[in-house]
């Protein structure tokens, strides 16, 4: 019994709004990192542009709202609609890119507070606080779209493997009259 028919305005909805709801979260995050510097008088100044993890968050998170776009305008069209198997691999992909740029802001962060003492890197945390909290809140909107892209993986699988009959399994009748 199907729950959601590819067809379904309720799927369709639900489809729609994640994309359109990451929208606004990957601007918050690219937003808030290309505005995030803070200058200390004994270190310098510290920016976004400093650290290549938020410049890859930064591009990855454009691309996923360029494609979040593209994606919901799309999936109203009647011709792009059928293509399930499109969306199913797009969502894939960036599901995964953005996983990867969140790794890569979590790892920044977590040296940040906690520095490396293997290499002599110190925490930084102490002398630019205002960057790690802002740090933290662009990790928090970069969690929610990553959240927001792995729901849409789901749905875009269910809709593509819910075009398919499930197999049949042979009874154990069926068994005991071939033997």
């Amino acid at each position: 019994m199907k729950v959601f028919g590819d067809d379904t305005p309720t799927l369709k909805l639900i489809d729609c709004a994640l994309r359109l709801f990451v929208i606004p979260l990957s601007v918050a995050s690219i937003w808030l990192t290309v505005t995030n510097r803070q200058d200390n008088s004994i270190y310098g100044k510290l920016e976004f542009s400093n650290l290549i993890g938020l410049e890859y968050m930064v591009c990855i998170s454009a691309i996923s709202a360029g494609y979040a776009l593209a994606a919901a305008v799309s999936s109203w069209v009647k011709y792009l609609a059928t293509k399930t198997w499109v969306f199913f691999v797009s969502d894939q992909v960036m599901a995964y890119l953005m996983l990867t740029s969140g790794a890569a802001v979590t790892e920044i962060l977590y040296l940040a507070h906690n520095g490396d003492r293997t290499v002599s890197w110190s925490e930084a945390c102490s002398s630019y606080g205002r960057f790690c909290s802002r740090l933290k809140l662009i990790l928090a909107f970069h969690a929610i779209a990553i959240c927001c892209f792995f729901l849409l993986a789901v749905v875009s699988a269910y809709r593509v493997f819910s075009r398919f009959e499930p197999p049949l399994v042979p009874s154990k009748e069926a068994e005991e009259e071939r033997t």
